[in-house]
């Protein structure tokens, strides 16, 4: 598989990351937790290098499972996690902290969960608006220098927070969601990152399930399902008059994408992985079928003609990708 580097960090990874949200077993609905954690080493045998989880994918419930699925094949892969939030003993979310000393206990719990001495990349996860970001940079810095970590970043940062942090240390990478229906990382952060040399991770690459191509107006999301709220990242992808929009969209794509021989689910791998400040786009996977529908896309470069019959069915279909919408902070 294609491999990239993450900015200019030194550390390469497959174009295509192992994103493991959904093996929360909390957030996405019902997963069969052994199928997907078959899929992890299924996904190492097809050249996939980089998994991605978070403590607060659980919480913690993603990082068990991982470092388990893991085992012996930890030493060829690319391990990321993210920390920035405090739990009760019920592991209620309380909020997010970056404290330069609650980043190090923190770190401390993903490498235990992960059964690992040490993180490839630890990102925090989303701006701590009541901390100083000098804070856990120097956090981070320290877990570097012990050995803890050997590369860092952020997660949901704005070239103006990207920039302030760049003062106390340069960072590997920024993971930010980035997909056809929400394209509002090309105004500033995608341009930001390539020209400042740090990697861009993409999450939602097939926009949390939209572009599957699985959903069908009948489609609805159950309890603890995070999309029943109807809203994705402050944009409205999930309510009912947008979903229904979306729908044909993603019918139309589908249509480009077989007159390609490839799915829609490929398409929107192909069309995120094609933007060259992206270093890797983040999928989740349920099953090893998902696996190889996934990882047969990464060798698909889009023409340019494609990319605008793709654009052209957003406009027909009056769907905005929110390009000009403020970032979720």
């Amino acid at each position: 598989m294609e491999q990239r580097q993450l900015g200019d960090s030194g550390l390469y990874t497959s174009a295509l990351g192992f994103g493991t949200w959904e093996m929360s077993t909390t957030m996405y609905g019902h997963i069969d937790v052994k199928e997907a954690s078959d899929a992890v080493s299924a996904a190492i045998d097809h050249g996939v290098t980089l998994f991605d989880t978070a403590e607060v994918y659980g919480p913690y419930h993603s990082e068990e499972l991982l470092g388990k699925a893991l085992g012996n094949k930890r030493k060829d892969i690319v391990l990321v996690s993210k920390v920035g939030f405090e739990y009760d003993d019920d592991g209620k979310n309380l909020g997010r902290n970056s404290k330069y000393d609650h980043v190090i206990s923190r770190a401390e719990g993903c490498l235990e969960r992960l059964g690992t001495d040490f993180l490839d990349l630890l990102l925090i996860h989303w701006p701590d608006h009541d901390t100083p970001f000098e804070e856990p940079i120097r956090a981070l810095e320290k877990l570097k220098n012990d050995g803890k970590i050997r590369h860092y970043g952020v997660s949901n940062f704005t070239p103006a927070m990207m920039d302030e942090c760049e003062g106390y240390g340069h960072m590997a990478a920024n993971q930010v969601g980035y997909h056809m229906f929400d394209r509002r990382m090309e105004s500033a952060v995608l341009p930001y990152c390539k020209d400042n040399n740090i990697g861009f991770m993409a999450y939602g690459t097939l926009g949390f399930g939209l572009l599957s191509g699985a959903f069908t107006p009948e489609t609805t999301f159950g309890e603890g399902d995070w999309r029943s709220s109807g809203m994705a990242f402050r944009l409205p992808l999930f309510q009912e008059e947008e979903f229904s929009k979306e729908l044909k969209v993603v019918e139309k794509l589908k249509i480009i994408a077989q007159d390609n021989g490839k799915s829609v689910a490929q398409m929107a791998i192909a069309w995120t992985l094609g933007h060259p400040a992206v270093s890797v786009g983040l999928v989740g996977v349920r099953n090893e079928r998902e696996l190889k529908e996934n990882v047969a896309a990464v060798d698909w470069k889009l023409s340019e003609a494609t990319r605008k019959e793709i654009d052209a069915v957003f406009a027909e279909e009056g769907v905005t990708t929110h390009v000009d919408t403020d970032q979720a902070i």
